[in-house]
């Protein structure tokens, strides 16, 4: 477990300062807010969702895989295979499960209270990636512990596949300028920014599509992939419209907004209509 925890945490930190840097040397979009408070709100959720996370189910997907492991449960404890198999496996399985909650949160209004505190972020940088609801980031690990266990995934695959899922979420989310046909040709297998930052507009048809995080592939597949946004990357808005006073993207109301009931503003732009009832 100190192994997992520090792997992850030096992985994360070295992705994180390259990706900041990079960003700021070649930024894809001006910046139009103020860096800091977005930077203090973003990091200190980040801190207290860490903080929540180990003092509670901590490295839950790990524990899942050694328990399973214990009781000959799962796939993989039932069938030999080989270790890369398993590898593979369980980072192409986990990558769709993390993008199947990912579209299960849009859809299911309760869910889409707590995800759109993600989404409430007026800018599209780095610290972004890490901007989730405390009880959305419990949700998931009970979820990719759930997927853990079914496949019966050794330790070696979880912690792989989570150290590709945040370093792929910073760089999706990063304001960083990719040469146009190195993107197009990343985007044949991963997410880049450019494609990840459409899911992020304030239109509800380009916030409904390019779910993934790491692989691409998933929303090729089933239909929800968009290339560029209709307003072209620069001028595109991110966001939502209806959080957008200051106060409201500050700590304590992010963390108390899923309790709010309000209902999302019905702005398609240039789509005639919703792809989908707005709750």
């Amino acid at each position: 477990m100190t192994f997992e925890v520090w792997l992850r945490l030096s992985a994360f930190l070295w992705v994180l300062l390259l990706c900041a840097l990079f960003e700021r040397r070649m930024p894809r979009r001006s910046w139009r807010f103020p860096k800091r408070s977005r930077w203090l709100t973003n990091l200190t959720l980040t801190l207290l969702n860490t903080v929540l996370a180990r003092l509670t189910l901590g490295a839950f997907a790990i524990t899942a895989a050694i328990w399973a492991g214990d009781q000959d449960i799962g796939l993989f404890n039932q069938v030999a295979a080989p270790q890369w198999l398993i590898l593979l496996t369980g980072v192409v399985v986990l990558d769709a499960a993390v993008w199947l909650q990912h579209r299960v949160t849009h859809r299911v209004p309760l869910l889409w209270r707590l995800h759109r505190v993600h989404h409430t972020d007026p800018e599209l940088d780095v610290t972004t990636a890490l901007r989730f609801h405390p009880v959305e980031i419990g949700l998931s690990l009970l979820w990719k512990a759930l997927v853990v266990i079914l496949l019966g995934l050794t330790p070696a695959a979880v912690i792989l596949f989570e150290l590709l899922l945040s370093i792929s979420a910073i760089f999706t989310h990063a304001n960083l300028r990719l040469p146009a046909g190195l993107d197009r040709r990343l985007r044949w297998l991963i997410c880049t920014p450019d494609m990840h930052r459409i899911h992020h507009s304030v239109y509800q048809p380009e916030t409904d599509s390019n779910y993934g995080f790491f692989l691409s592939i998933w929303d090729r597949a089933f239909g929800s992939y968009r290339h560029q946004p209709a307003d072209g990357v620069e001028q595109m808005r991110l966001g939502l419209l209806e959080f957008t006073e200051p106060r409201e993207l500050t700590l304590g109301h992010l963390l108390l907004q899923p309790l709010k009931n309000i209902k999302r503003i019905n702005d398609n732009g240039p789509f005639e209509k919703p792809d989908r009832p707005v709750s």
